[in-house]
């Protein structure tokens, strides 16, 4: 157990103990997920925030400021996952977005299930463009939570009463859906091809007639021939200086300028770019108001759950920056479309009823030119390119043929058979590809499964450790330098996926029935977040959970 978290057991054993109120009747939680909402942005925007949208949160609840990931690869399965089970990688197995399969021979999606198919949406079809290189991984369309191997806070709760709760993951993003619905819930995601929510087979064998009611309407479509617009005086913005920078990126026309004009279906980019607009967050809740309606959901005295995950300031941070104009923008449209979430859910289910809880799955780095303009040395590394270098090193040294059969960030995946055919010592073929990584600009550790002596209690072990299953983890894990970019070229101008501060830092924050407000300045972990709401529901706690109870939730002040 890291050293934090030892101090934070200690600290709450001496707190005094405060009796508890009568429990409330919570008829709903809602679990909001901002993709790629990094710690420190609800402080800078706050000024700008309206009373009701985070504000409600933050000022009405309880706050905790220094939240983190405690796993080395912050990425979006990963850290979905790790709030829906409580667990770490190690235990609930999403190690990445992607990762090498040694039985197929071939890079694997997250969540794709070729027992599953994608359930058609009747009316819609399309081919888009994917500019996500994990989802380009996936060589079926199949979808299910199979992968995920220790159950959820959704799946503890629909057990607790034998399957009354109605459980529902929303999201912009399949993966996110997929994870927060965990196995006996219900997933639905917005399709890039078509811009309709879709689910798969796991879940229906048809839509339910208030998912094809929502989808005839085709609210995606509405962007299309306009454009993304300010709709406020752009001195009104704090980085309204940040904007036209050259390392961001034009999606296909999308410009890296305020008004960004839509394309249209037909360009293969169209329903990427409303993910990468406030339009998509807005669609996200229009459908999670469509799912309360459509399945009663607060209506009796069962708890449902309801996850609603937000892609756009992930998707924006990705092609803009979260330092841009554009993320500063989505944030604060973000919190508009959160204050109409939360007036709906008042009227249909009740604040007294309804308990929030908002965090996000990773936070998300400075873009390394913005570093470097700011005297901060950084790297852009393409993982395509180490691993041909690499193979070209080893064999010059061991005379083994294409070493390594898969490097997609963060692992190496070493060719075990070749290395014992050629009568080389795996451990002195992991020697050499470490000393050259670490030579390198731009990486700052690789680490073998069995660490060596010299990183043996390196700050960076037990991230890596958290993040490891011994079925789908890579043999040597490689960590980029702070702000460095190691990834292959392309769309994507930035990208999280370390265990620095910036990636790790996330806000965690719950507000509703019964609870204080208080901020919280005590660093806890994302893996708490399970294990509060099994305290506070009296469910069974996720199986691989590991996380501890937040007490500031759960003891209210006298």
């Amino acid at each position: 157990m890291c050293l934090f978290r030892t101090i934070a057991s200690a600290i709450a054993l001496v707190l005094p103990v405060v009796a508890t109120a009568e429990a409330p009747e919570i008829r709903l939680i809602v679990q909001i997920t901002v993709d790629g909402l990094r710690g420190d942005l609800l402080h800078r925007y706050h000024d700008s925030f309206s009373e009701n949208g985070f504000r409600r949160l933050t000022q009405g609840g309880v706050w905790y400021t220094d939240a983190h990931h405690l796993h080395a690869n912050t990425e979006t399965i990963v850290g979905h996952a790790t709030l829906a089970t409580g667990a770490h990688p190690s235990e609930h197995g999403m190690i990445g977005n992607a990762w090498f399969d040694r039985a197929t021979g071939r890079l694997g999606y997250n969540i794709e299930d070729p027992d599953y198919f994608l359930l058609p949406v009747p009316g819609f079809g399309g081919d888009q463009d994917q500019l996500d290189p994990t989802q380009a991984a996936a060589q079926s369309d199949g979808r299910s939570p199979a992968n995920i191997l220790a159950t959820t806070f959704g799946d503890e709760l629909f057990k607790s009463n034998n399957g009354r709760s109605k459980i529902i993951g929303i999201s912009g993003k399949d993966r996110s859906a997929v994870a927060m619905a965990g196995h006996a819930g219900k997933a639905f995601w917005m399709s890039t091809a078509t811009g309709a929510f879709e689910t798969s087979s796991y879940y229906y064998e048809t839509y339910p007639d208030w998912v094809s009611s929502w989808n005839s309407l085709r609210p995606a479509d509405a962007a299309i021939g306009t454009s993304w617009v300010l709709e406020e005086p752009l001195d009104s913005y704090l980085l309204a200086d940040n904007d036209n920078r050259s390392f961001e990126t034009d999606l296909r026309g999308f410009g890296r300028t305020f008004p960004h004009a839509y394309g249209d279906p037909e360009d293969g980019l169209y329903y990427t770019q409303v993910l990468v607009s406030p339009l998509g967050d807005e669609l996200t809740a229009s459908f999670a108001k469509a799912a309360v309606i459509g399945e009663a959901m607060g209506q009796d005295a069962n708890t449902d759950f309801l996850s609603v995950s937000f892609s756009g300031v992930d998707a924006t941070n990705h092609f803009f920056g979260p330092s841009s104009l554009e993320n500063e923008v989505m944030v604060r449209r973000l919190d508009r479309t959160l204050a109409d979430l939360f007036s709906f859910l008042d009227k249909e289910v009740g604040s007294e009823n309804t308990l929030y809880v908002l965090s996000a799955d990773h936070g998300m780095p400075e873009m390394p030119e913005f570093m470097s303009a700011n005297g901060f040395g950084t790297a852009r590394t393409s993982h395509t390119r180490l691993k041909e270098e690499l193979n070209f090193m080893v064999a010059d040294l061991f005379a083994i043929d294409q070493a390594i059969k898969e490097f997609f960030r963060p692992y190496i995946y070493l060719d075990h058979d070749a290395i014992a055919a050629a009568d080389a010592d795996l451990r002195a073929v992991e020697r050499a590809i470490v000393d050259d990584l670490m030579a390198r600009p731009g990486i700052a550790m690789a680490m073998p499964n069995v660490p060596f002596a010299e990183q043996r209690d390196d700050w960076l072990e037990g991230f890596i450790r958290r993040n490891f299953h011994p079925a789908r983890s890579g043999d040597i894990y490689v960590v980029q330098a702070p702000y460095s970019f190691l990834l292959d070229e392309g769309s994507i101008a930035v990208m999280h996926g370390s265990p620095w501060r910036y990636d790790t830092h996330v806000p965690i924050l719950f507000a509703g029935p019964g609870i204080s407000p208080q901020k919280v300045p005590r660093q806890v972990a994302t893996v708490d977040v399970a294990v509060t709401l099994s305290q506070i529901l009296g469910t069974t706690i996720p199986s691989g959970a590991s996380g501890q109870a937040l007490h500031e939730v759960l003891v209210q002040p006298e």
